[in-house]
């Protein structure tokens, strides 16, 4: 490829300086005779002696032009060839050394793979175009890179808290059969464990499988939504909790109207009141909010809590992520704000937090109001 590019391009400047050449030399051509016809006359008829012999000053005129231009024809019959040859030999040269940057892209290119994704080219010499696409082309293996790393640690989070529920069950199997005087009540007991265990399980699975729904496929329908009539929902699904936490409520529901999937955009603000109860401490605080903000509609929840490194604040949103622990613990599944994330992100919206001075966190939606 960069050989048929680099002849293609020695073709078409060769062609344009035999263009420029031709003109050159037909400009000559021209210009001869019209210096020679611009020189001072002598009347016609007047007789000229040139080297011993008399002639007529027109004809000699005449003459004088004609061997001028013959001068010219056969000085460009003799250059021309010469120039061509010369520029393209010149340019097959300047052109090579011009692509050969896109060689080295095109080798790192085809030395790319998964392992390899931490190499960087950092082309040296002028920051020209071509300078410019290795650096954006740097710019795209770490991306790259950074989202194979990404997606390695959410296949290694994901086997492992879907081999613990996995592992509890088998343990509670194993050790109720081992004992040979079992009895109602441990069975009973065994069965309980089972089914929590396989609850858990169930509710990873649907997180996970809604997240990758989401991510992939985006939003199948948009209707319009109030933000305002999705708050008291969502504190209804965590009655129980809330009342077993201590946890109280200033809710502040204005108008939030929103075009989106009516699903997805209630399951943002379910998982963020969630996500703030289950964080909470005994008897904390739970902060609901929702406006329009010029042309966005805004929802804030802000919640008490242990204290959060404004620096790890980014990695929450990371899935199988809940404040310090790097899994999920008993209850959740770690995907909530990740789901937050990219439901937001189909809805062409955003999604930040910052910790709570004193412990606690604090989260703002935006997403664009209903036109």
């Amino acid at each position: 490829m960069r050989g048929g590019l680099r002849l293609r391009l020695t073709l078409l400047s060769t062609a344009l300086l035999s263009l420029v050449g031709a003109l050159m030399l037909a400009l000559a051509y021209l210009l001869v005779g019209r210096v020679v016809a611009a020189l001072p006359r002598f009347p016609p008829g007047t007789p000229v002696q040139i080297d011993g012999r008399i002639t007529d000053a027109a004809a000699f005129s005449d003459q004088v032009v004609r061997q001028g231009r013959e001068t010219v024809l056969l000085v460009g019959s003799i250059a021309f060839p010469l120039l061509v040859v010369a520029g393209a030999m010149v340019s097959w040269v300047l052109i090579g050394r011009t692509l050969r940057p896109l060689s080295v892209l095109t080798s790192a290119a085809r030395g790319l793979s998964e392992a390899s994704l931490d190499r960087r080219i950092q082309l040296p010499g002028p920051r020209d175009e071509v300078a410019e696409l290795a650096d954006t082309f740097d710019d795209m293996l770490g991306r790259l890179q950074a989202a194979f790393d990404a997606e390695r640690r959410f296949v290694a989070n994901a086997s492992h808290e879907l081999r613990t529920p996995l592992s509890v069950i088998r343990t509670e199997v194993d050790v109720t059969l081992a004992d040979p005087h079992v009895d109602a009540e441990d069975l009973r007991r065994m069965a309980d464990v089972v089914r929590e265990a396989t609850d858990r399980a169930d509710r990873l699975l649907t997180s996970l499988l809604f997240l990758a729904r989401t991510q992939g496929s985006g939003i199948s329908e948009r209707r319009d939504v109030d933000l305002a009539a999705l708050v008291e929902p969502a504190l209804r699904a965590v009655a129980g909790e809330r009342a077993e936490r201590r946890v109280t409520v200033a809710v502040d529901a204005r108008p939030a109207p929103v075009s989106g999937d009516p699903a997805l955009l209630e399951r943002v603000v379910g998982n963020l009141v969630e996500n703030a109860v289950r964080h909470n401490v005994v008897g904390g605080e739970l902060a609901v909010s929702t406006a329009v903000e010029g042309d966005r509609a805004v929802v804030r929840v802000r919640s008490g809590g242990a204290e959060i490194d404004p620096a790890t604040v980014s990695q929450l949103f990371e899935p199988f992520r809940q404040g310090d622990r790097a899994r999920t613990g008993h209850r959740g599944s770690g995907l909530g704000l990740s789901i937050v994330r990219a439901v937001v992100a189909a809805h062409d919206g955003t999604v930040t937090a910052a910790p709570v001075p004193g412990g606690g966190l604090a989260v703002r939606v935006e997403l664009p109001v209903r036109g």
